[in-house]
Parts: structure tokens; C-alpha cells; sequence
């Protein structure tokens, strides 16, 4: 074992006892929430989005030239990231009638336009 691997084993340790850690004040209800969201985003990776990008991989290798199959795939992965990151914002929490400087910007626009430049950088 390289001393690279060891340390990054002893990291994930640590922040899984502190992640442990942090629960110990939670009632079990709020910890049931936190299992079953859990096993919900397992559920969906394993059901829903492994197989379609495993779909979408085998019909873009027909459908996308060779030289642009990387970059298309990074721009793939970097449009879903964004589009998961921005899932908070969609329907602005927090702006309320009494404070609207809480998520003031038009997130829709900033999201479609940061899709087009990480689509622009594929070709």
C-alpha cells in the first residue's frame, strides 16, 4: 500500500467518524429521514441514471465522431452537475415578500447560459 492510498484511507476514516459524530444528537426520526434519502439516492443512481448514461454512452459512440467523444462526455457530466448543484435555487427558497435581496438573480438565465459555454468549449 503507497503511502498516498494509506493517507487517503486514514482521510475518508476520519471524516466518516466525524460525519458519525455529527449524528449522535439527532433524534431517530431526523435519522430515519437521513437513511431513507440515503437509500432514495442509491435507489435512483442504481434504477434511473446508471442505465441511462450507460444507454447514452453506447449510442454516442455511434452518433459522436471519435475526436469529440471525450469532450462531449466531460460536457455531459459538467451539465449534469450543474444542473444537480442548481436544484436549490430552481424555485427560490428563502425570498420572502419582507427581504427579496435573497436569490435576486435570474438563476434560470445564469443556469442556460453556463450550459451554452461548457457546450461551446466541446468543439
Amino acid at each position: 500500500m503507497t503511502a498516498v492510498r494509506a493517507l487517503l484511507m486514514a482521510a475518508g476514516v476520519a471524516l466518516a467518524a466525524y460525519g458519525a459524530l455529527l449524528l449522535v444528537d439527532d433524534p431517530p426520526a431526523v435519522l430515519m429521514r437521513i437513511v431513507l434519502w440515503a437509500a432514495a439516492g442509491v435507489v435512483l443512481h442504481d434504477v434511473v441514471f446508471a442505465p441511462v448514461c450507460a444507454a447514452l454512452g453506447f449510442a454516442g459512440r455511434r452518433l459522436v465522431p471519435a475526436g469529440w467523444r471525450a469532450p462531449a462526455a466531460i460536457a455531459a457530466l459538467c451539465s449534469v452537475v450543474l444542473a444537480l448543484v442548481a436544484v436549490p435555487v430552481y424555485d427560490k427558497p428563502g425570498m420572502r415578500p419582507d427581504n427579496m435581496t435573497v436569490l435576486d438573480r435570474n438563476y434560470v438565465a445564469g443556469f442556460w447560459i453556463a450550459l451554452a459555454v461548457i457546450w461551446a468549449c466541446v468543439p
